[in-house]
């Protein structure tokens, strides 16, 4: 008697014959929850990558600072005061604070300029920026190279530009080193990029930020300001914002308790409450999935219940033969646990088949749903020790039937 015992899995067989709806609706149970397990977990995949995806058009670990206008006196000032960011600004950001890596200023030319080469006029938005905001932004080079210090310090005009920029103005010819009008100023092309955000991030032209302060504005006006951190968790980037804040607001004098003044926005902290949100879900996920094959657990051991009592006088003819306790617990798990993997694997391949089709789905926080190996060797562990669980109680009653009572039933 053992596993591969034909006349054993025959006998199986006819048991299950014997109550076809009981135990399609039982195995309905385990297979509804082995698909929905999967389903929610590879739909909550492909959620969390999408939250991921949104993200990497930024550096998750910068700090973006706007300026805004005061609600609150402050010494003698009064509220309704605009505040404005200039070079001494930046310069505070890059040598007072050790937790900052890169800083950029950002100075916004008003409207879309016209880019003229040759024979085409198109306007793109253009951004006048210091060498950090390549970091900040995740910019990633494609041709050339980003500006550098050099170009702020010598009032260059020099400009970096997307790849759809280039791919209008210039089409298939070579873009570096070529000049372009922007705005009615000539610069030279000395790079080109592309960017893991949306296509409107490759349709803007970057020039020094003291180069548009110069010719543009006569001032050195900053619009706003952007930061990245050395490797600092929430809590110190928390740290951090409020010292910075603390700064500002000496230097230009106004509450540091004043958030309308100026405002600060983390990436890092908006993206850990994502994966602290998506650590719920999946808890939950896992919660609901679990709960279903519980359900159908309980099913099946109802019906092995039933197996156990109609069967209770062929069991006691067993046992008066000879039969051991072992073997009938066996036959019972033996019979769970194949009502468990048929249906369990069928809902499997089925939640794998329904995710392959939501694959083709990339909208906005959801990209790539996807379930991993891991995931599918849990499902599997599952399986065979929810039908082992789902037969133990009914295998040990029938172990314990008595022959000779069992005969005279």
């Amino acid at each position: 008697m053992g596993i591969f015992d034909i006349d054993r899995w025959q006998e199986i067989f006819n048991s299950i014959r014997r109550h076809p709806l009981r135990t399609a609706l039982t195995a309905l149970g385990i297979f509804w929850g082995i698909f929905m397990l999967v389903l929610l977990l590879g739909a909550g995949r492909g959620l969390q990558n999408g939250i991921e995806h949104e993200f990497r058009d930024d550096a998750t670990n910068s700090i973006w600072i706007r300026r805004g206008t005061t609600s609150m006196p402050h010494e003698g000032l009064p509220k309704g005061r605009q505040i404005q960011f200039d070079n001494e600004d930046y310069e505070m950001l890059t040598t007072q604070f050790r937790g900052i890596d890169k800083a950029t200023g950002r100075y916004y030319l008003s409207g879309n300029q016209l880019a003229v080469y040759k024979d085409k006029r198109l306007s793109f938005s253009t951004r006048a920026v210091h060498p950090g905001h390549q970091e900040v932004e995740n910019t990633i080079m494609q041709e050339g190279r980003y500006l550098n210090e050099a170009d702020l310090h010598n009032f260059r005009k020099v400009a970096v530009i997307g790849k759809i920029v280039k791919e209008d103005l210039f089409g298939e010819e070579d873009a570096i080193g070529k000049e372009i009008k922007l705005g009615g100023i000539i610069y030279k092309v000395i790079g080109t990029y592309t960017d893991t955000g949306s296509d409107n991030e490759m349709r803007i032209i970057y020039i020094p930020i003291t180069t548009a302060q110069k010719v543009y504005a006569g001032t050195d006006e900053i619009h706003q300001l952007m930061v990245t951190t050395k490797g600092l968790d929430v809590e110190e980037t928390k740290a951090l914002q409020a010292e910075m804040r603390y700064a500002f607001a000496a230097r230009h004098g106004f509450s540091p308790e004043d958030q309308r003044a100026i405002s600060m926005f983390s990436a890092l902290e908006n993206f850990q409450q994502f994966m602290s949100l998506m650590g719920g879900i999946r808890l939950f996920i896992w919660f609901v999935g679990l709960g279903s094959i519980i359900a159908g657990v309980i099913g099946i051991s109802n019906i092995m219940l039933i197996v156990v009592k109609d069967r209770t006088r062929e069991i006691g003819i067993r046992k008066a033969l000879g039969a051991t306790p072992l073997s009938i617990i066996s036959m019972i798990l033996q019979e769970s646990i194949l009502i468990t993997a048929i249906a369990g694997y069928l809902g499997l391949v089925c939640g794998v088949a329904l995710i392959g089709l939501l694959g083709s789905m990339e909208v906005d926080f959801f990209r790539n749903p996807q379930v991993d190996l891991g995931v599918g060797l849990s499902a599997t562990v599952v399986l065979i020790v929810a039908g082992a669980l789902a037969g133990l109680m009914p295998a040990r009653q029938a172990a314990r039937i008595n022959p000779i009572e069992a005969m005279r039933s």
